[in-house]
C-alpha cells in the first residue's frame, strides 16, 4: 500500500479534457491592449468573443498548446509570441482550462490576418479601459430536472438536496459595443486583478495623476 501511494500522481477526478488559451497583449501607440477574437459561424459557440486556444494534444505542454493554437487561429509564427507566464486556471466539471499571458509581437495589429475558418474578426480593447470599468456579474439559476433517471429517493432530503451547481455567477464586459462574457471575461477580470496588485505594473497602465 505504501509503495503504491507514495508514487501515485493525483489527477482531477472526472477530467476529460484539458484546454489552454492565450490572453494576447499588444501595444498600440505605447499603450497595452488585449486582443480579442470573435468565433466564426463554422465552429462551436459561434459569435462569442474568445481568446485563441484549444485542447492540449498528447505530448505537448500547456504553454505549447496555447502558442500552437494562437499561431493556427491568428496565422502567426511562434517567434511572434512572447509568453510571459500563466495566471489562475479554470476548473469546471470535466474540463480544465489554463490561461497564459503573452505579447503578440507585431507592428500593427490590423496586419494580422486570422484564419477565417475559426475567427470571424479580431478587435483590441485597451487595458486601461478594462481596469477602469470592471465586469458586471449576473447570477444564472439552475434547476434540477426531476424527470431524469436519478435515484433521488436514495439520498437524504431527496429532490431538496442542496446540490452545489444550483446557481452560477457569470461576468460580462461591455466594451466598444462588444459583449465579452463567460470564461473569457473571467480570465480578463483575473488578469486585471493581478495587475492591480503590482504597483509597478499598475503605474505602467494607469500612470499616477500629476
Amino acid at each position: 500500500m505504501k509503495e503504491i501511494f507514495s508514487h501515485y500522481q493525483p489527477q482531477p477526478l472526472g477530467q476529460k479534457k484539458v484546454y489552454s488559451v492565450l490572453l494576447p497583449l499588444i501595444k498600440i501607440r505605447g499603450e497595452w491592449h488585449i486582443l480579442y477574437q470573435v468565433r466564426s459561424e463554422s465552429i462551436p459557440q459561434p459569435g462569442d468573443v474568445s481568446f485563441p486556444g484549444g485542447a492540449v494534444e498528447a505530448g505537448e505542454s500547456l504553454q505549447e498548446a496555447a502558442v500552437r493554437e494562437t499561431c493556427e487561429e491568428l496565422q502567426l509564427q511562434p517567434q511572434q509570441i512572447d509568453v510571459f507566464g500563466e495566471i489562475d486556471y479554470f476548473v469546471h466539471h470535466h474540463r480544465t482550462i489554463h490561461c497564459f499571458v503573452g505579447q503578440v509581437l507585431v507592428e500593427d495589429w490590423q496586419s494580422i490576418q486570422p484564419n477565417h475558418d475559426e475567427v470571424a474578426r479580431i478587435f483590441p480593447v485597451s487595458l486601461k479601459s478594462l481596469m477602469q470599468e470592471g465586469p458586471t456579474y449576473h447570477s444564472l439559476a439552475l434547476t434540477v430536472d426531476l424527470e431524469q433517471d436519478f435515484p433521488f429517493d436514495r439520498i437524504h432530503r431527496g429532490q431538496d438536496y442542496p446540490f452545489t451547481e444550483r446557481a452560477r455567477s457569470i461576468p460580462f464586459y461591455d466594451q466598444k459595443g462588444e459583449t465579452i462574457w463567460g470564461m473569457t471575461a473571467l480570465f480578463t477580470h483575473r488578469f486585471t486583478e493581478i495587475v492591480k496588485t503590482n504597483k509597478k505594473m499598475l503605474d505602467l497602465v494607469l500612470p499616477p495623476k500629476s
